[in-house]
């Protein structure tokens, strides 16, 4: 198994996050911090602006106004934010169906050249085995389960030697236990290479068994942030709301 125990996380700050698109507002002066080594979650229900979140937060929307520092610097400059290592795993996996798990694992190194192909075959070798797939490295997308999808794309994600994973609703599609699965390796890989960690979920059991620190958002604003037991205690009737929500049925 590989060892990148020197291989530290970053401290994550987002100050006076704001977006609208046209006349509604999404994102209304979003503030966390995320420190270094961190598994911080952020959860809430559909439509509470935490995909919009993620998107600024890997660059792909900019904001109307604030910010975002890793170690703080601003990462709205491509100098910046080269610096720093981050990567996602998507809800999907988003596994190319034509390669096989392996060739999806270093495809970043093949497709820029970083490393020779023995170099490559070494390192998918390894991040396969710290995600328990191994054996799978030869197989196509196609004859994996929902559950080894996802360690697959988080075995992509290794692959360069990440300072900052962001998590976009890991568990999403998965059956309870494979989801147990993933909230392990969440919590193994947070221990073994010292990673921050932010995963975006709606996932009550995941956020409560993985997260140091919680968020909840809610109508574009983040409500409450804290440990998992006092977030389970905050008095707010959204928070309260979501975290109790459960089918009931008259009998």
């Amino acid at each position: 198994m590989s060892n990148a125990s020197n291989n530290s996380g970053v401290g994550l700050l987002v100050r006076g996050l704001r977006r609208n698109f046209g006349a509604q507002e999404v994102l209304k002066g979003v503030d966390f911090e995320v420190q270094p080594g961190e598994i911080f979650v952020i959860m809430g229900p559909s439509g509470s602006g935490k995909s919009v979140l993620l998107k600024h937060l890997i660059g792909l929307e900019e904001p109307d106004a604030g910010e975002i520092l890793i170690n703080g610097e601003s990462i709205t400059t491509p100098e910046i934010a080269a610096k720093y290592r981050m990567a996602l795993v998507f809800q999907s996996g988003a596994l190319l169906n034509s390669l096989t798990v392996g060739e999806n694992v270093g495809l970043y190194l093949t497709e820029h050249r970083l490393k020779s192909p023995e170099e490559i075959k070494k390192i998918v070798a390894e991040k396969l085995e710290d995600v328990g797939l191994q054996d799978a490295i030869d197989k196509m997308p196609g004859e994996l389960s929902g559950g080894m999808k996802k360690r697959a794309a988080i075995a992509r994600a290794l692959v360069i030697e990440p300072q900052l994973i962001l998590y976009d609703e890991p568990t999403s599609e998965l059956d309870p236990l494979s989801s147990v699965v993933i909230g392990e390796e969440i919590l193994a890989l947070n221990k073994r290479i010292h990673v921050t960690s932010l995963v975006v979920s709606h996932d009550r059991d995941l956020a409560f068994g993985v997260a140091d620190r919680i968020a909840v958002m809610a109508e574009g604003k983040i409500l409450v942030i804290g440990t998992p037991d006092e977030v389970k205690k905050f008095d707010h009737p959204l928070v309260q709301q979501f975290l109790n929500a459960d089918f009931k049925r008259d009998l």
